[in-house]
């Protein structure tokens, strides 16, 4: 990299700038635009998850605080009004940051396929949860939850070789998480883990007739019959393998096939656990180590809501609310898709806190990223006079 650029423009230049063009092409994006492109929106929403800016006015003051360093971040702006970023980001169409999203997902899930879960299994496992984001009702009106209260829901299907976010889709908060199963896309021969929200046999059995496979938590009041019985080894905190069919008329309807029961005895927290699956040809073990892993998209929202900036909106409208969730995340795919490409030993927190301080910085990327330790020099011919005498 060239170390007269700034940090801005060598992260920009992972960017398909090529498939960025495609997406505002395909929504007309720039459609009477004069100055201020679709680009210029992104690099101004990218720079403000980066660097956690919280409002409009604070994005202006810093960018404009950056004079002619922001032509060569990659602006082609003179000037960013917070006025022509809030029009921008309620009148283009989210979808061109979606599908960008999606195009940097792709890239980014190619490069950590094959990272090791340690299952020892060839399919590809995803976990799949939502978080609500709290708003207020009296400006986002259209976010329905509550009586007194607004909020919208990320449903999000998160691939755990990397956690890489495969699919997203932004609802009100008063949409059921199960709702959801109906636009999932369907993996063949994919493992699916689900908490007990996405507990629906007729959408579970569209699943297992798609060739896919789920894991999910059992009701207290599942009601089933005991077909057989299977071997465990009670020393690891397995308590029973069974294999079953659902007993209620109705449920029995929507889930005619055979389920599996896995009773399980976590040594970490005392409970019992009562796993549902359609995977009969992994241990019982894994069933529960498997569900376990699930845990990673918790983990997931966590990370997003501390670090990135989808908590305060600079908008109301839903445009603008979906379009900051999908840049937020686009940011949260590139960082993964530069630590797997210069910084595989640095973890996505450490390359967010440099990018957020050094952003304008003339030096290379990858000296910006690389774990130097700085070790104070003394000169035994300097002029400095000694204070004390030894």
């Amino acid at each position: 990299m060239n170390a007269g650029r700034t940090i801005f423009s060598q992260l920009m230049d992972f960017l398909p700038r090529d498939a960025f063009h495609r997406c505002v092409q395909r929504y007309n994006g720039n459609y009477k635009v004069k100055t201020f492109s679709c680009f210029d929106q992104y690099l101004a929403m990218t720079f403000a998850q980066l660097t956690g800016r919280e409002s409009l006015r604070d994005i202006e003051v810093c960018l404009r605080a950056f004079g002619p360093k922001m032509y060569h971040a990659g602006f082609r702006c003179k000037r960013i009004s917070r006025n022509t970023l809030a029009n921008a980001n309620q009148m283009r169409p989210w979808q061109i940051y979606a599908d960008f999203a999606q195009h940097l997902i792709a890239t980014a899930t190619e490069l950590y396929a094959d990272t090791d879960l340690g299952f020892d299994l060839d399919n590809t496992i995803y976990a799949l949860d939502s978080t609500t984001i709290d708003l207020c009702l009296a400006l986002f009106g259209w976010a329905t939850f509550r009586r007194a209260k607004a909020a919208v829901k990320m449903h999000t299907l998160l691939n755990l070789k990397g956690s890489i976010p495969e699919f997203l889709h932004v609802s009100e908060g008063s949409v059921h998480e199960v709702n959801i199963l109906d636009d999932l896309p369907i993996l063949p021969s994919a493992i699916y883990l689900l908490d007990r929200g996405y507990m629906d046999y007729a959408r579970l059995f569209k699943l297992h007739q798609a060739g896919a496979f789920f894991v999910t938590r059992a009701r207290t009041n599942t009601r089933f019959q005991r077909m057989d019985s299977h071997p465990i080894d009670k020393s690891t905190g397995l308590v029973c393998d069974q294999t079953i069919r659902l007993k209620n008329y109705y449920v029995a309807k929507y889930y005619p096939d055979q389920l599996r029961r896995v009773r399980y005895h976590d040594p970490q927290t005392g409970n019992q656990l009562v796993f549902l699956t359609n995977l009969f040809h992994v241990p019982a073990l894994t069933i529960a180590m498997l569900y376990r892993s699930r845990w990673q998209v918790e983990l997931f929202f966590k990370w997003i809501k501390q670090h990135l900036i989808i908590k305060r909106f600079l908008g109301t409208s839903p445009n603008a609310v979906k379009t900051q969730i999908w840049i937020a995340v686009s940011v949260y795919v590139l960082v993964a898709i530069i630590k797997k490409q210069l910084a595989p030993e640095r973890n996505l927190y450490t390359l967010l806190q440099v990018l957020s301080l050094s952003l304008f910085e003339k030096i290379p990327i990858l000296q910006a990223f690389s774990p130097t330790q700085y070790i104070t020099q003394h000169d035994e011919d300097d002029n400095q006079l000694t204070l004390f005498e030894l």
